[in-house]
């Protein structure tokens, strides 16, 4: 696809058919303000670009029938989520449906090339399977911070060999179409505006919590990215000014104490310690222990894990506390690979985000887990491009 909307009143349009699916002319004309006559304008300009077509008649308010009109579905958009140890990529259609998803597991510390080699193999098996002729744009998520205009990681604590990589650039030039990139969490977010728990809320808090933690703050209905692209960058907030060493240089950093690598620390301690006799019978059975032994212990009842999961909870409860005393958002939302703890896990943020934060801010306050699930962020990734697809040229 080479045409772009020529103006804001056909941008507009397009995110509507894209987010509502197909509609008539006068369902379009009860969501924007324009006048019948310059609806009828922009509508035949955007046929005459092949943007849109028609499709079928609509259902009758009276007098003639018209024809719903719809994105063409031959569109295709390709979202990508980098995970720290695995990936996902999805295909979907100009209304951001999921056709195809693709994951397997992958180290992001192997370095960019390494990386986009696999994320292009499972473009191409999307592609094979009869899902896409091609790419229409791309968008990717990459778990550490990004300068968004560019395009670029810097310094990304988890990420050898990413600091200042063109990402937007190489890839745009091997799929052929229009990428951008962005921090995973942010486009996790918008994921989850798109298709999930957030669809009807304006101001919220979506908060990774897996092999890192992060947090993506949208505003208005728009991600908010701060200045330089590290907005929401949480888990390198300290907690503990004699708390443990972090990834990123410093100390006492959230991630260092309830992340996916400093559960498995602390579950090893408490295994080889013989204070968690359930920890203990799994790491001599394995060899290490994964938040998933946690998890299994928990539900077993073991005390110890139960308690390191209530601990973990209550430090990112008292994080997410001064987050919403400050921004005071309608909806906190819970992901990543971590909430595979379960309610324990969200019990114990809950708690400690209403007993610290004020009544006011919290008196109507949903904390809950995201809908998405493994596609959030892939979803997340298509909605940042069509954004840019469905803007003027």
């Amino acid at each position: 696809m080479t045409a772009r909307p020529a103006n804001v009143h056909q941008a507009r349009l397009l995110r509507l058919l894209r987010d509502l699916g197909p509609q008539s002319r006068v369902a379009l004309g009860d969501r924007v303000e324009l006048s019948r006559s310059k609806l009828a304008v922009e509508i035949d300009r955007l046929l005459e670009t092949g943007l849109v077509v028609q499709d079928g008649l609509a259902a009758s308010r009276g007098g003639r029938r018209s024809h719903n009109v719809r994105i063409v579905p031959s569109l295709r958009f390709l979202g990508v989520d980098i995970g720290a140890t695995s990936v996902d990529v999805a295909v979907t259609n100009a209304e951001l449906e999921v056709l195809g998803h693709l994951a397997e597991p992958l180290d992001v510390r192997d370095g960019p090339v390494a990386v986009f080699e696999r994320v292009l193999a499972l473009a191409a098996k999307l592609r094979a399977a009869g899902l896409a002729e091609h790419f229409d744009g791309a968008g990717i998520g990459v778990p550490g911070p990004v300068r968004f205009p560019e395009g670029v990681p810097v310094a990304p604590p988890i990420m050898p060999g990413w600091d200042g990589f063109p990402v937007r650039e190489a890839l745009s030039q091997e799929l052929g179409c229009p990428v951008l990139v962005d921090n995973d969490v942010n486009l996790m977010a918008l994921g989850e505006q798109q298709a999930g728990v957030a669809r009807s809320v304006r101001d919220f808090l979506w908060v990774k919590v897996g092999t890192g933690i992060g947090c993506g703050l949208v505003v208005r209905g728009e991600v908010h990215r701060g200045v330089t692209g590290s907005a929401g960058d949480i888990g390198h907030i300290q907690v503990d000014p004699e708390g443990p060493p972090c990834a990123c240089g410093n100390v006492g950093c959230l991630e260092a104490y309830f992340s996916g690598n400093a559960l498995a620390r602390d579950a090893t301690a408490l295994a080889e310690s013989g204070r968690s006799v359930e920890l203990a019978g799994r790491l001599e059975a394995a060899g290490r222990l994964t938040p998933e032994d946690v998890s299994a212990a928990a539900g077993a009842g073991d005390a110890a894990a139960i308690e390191l999961i209530r601990m973990g909870g209550s430090r990112i409860g008292q994080v997410i506390a001064g987050l919403v005393s400050f921004f005071n958002p309608g909806l906190v939302v819970i992901g990543g690979g971590l909430t595979g703890l379960g309610h324990t896990l969200l019990a114990s943020i809950r708690t400690q985000v209403y007993r610290q934060s004020l009544p006011l801010a919290t008196g109507n306050l949903p904390i809950v887990l995201g809908e998405l699930g493994q596609v959030t962020g892939a979803v997340g990734a298509t909605r940042l491009i069509s954004d840019h697809i469905f803007s003027p040229a």
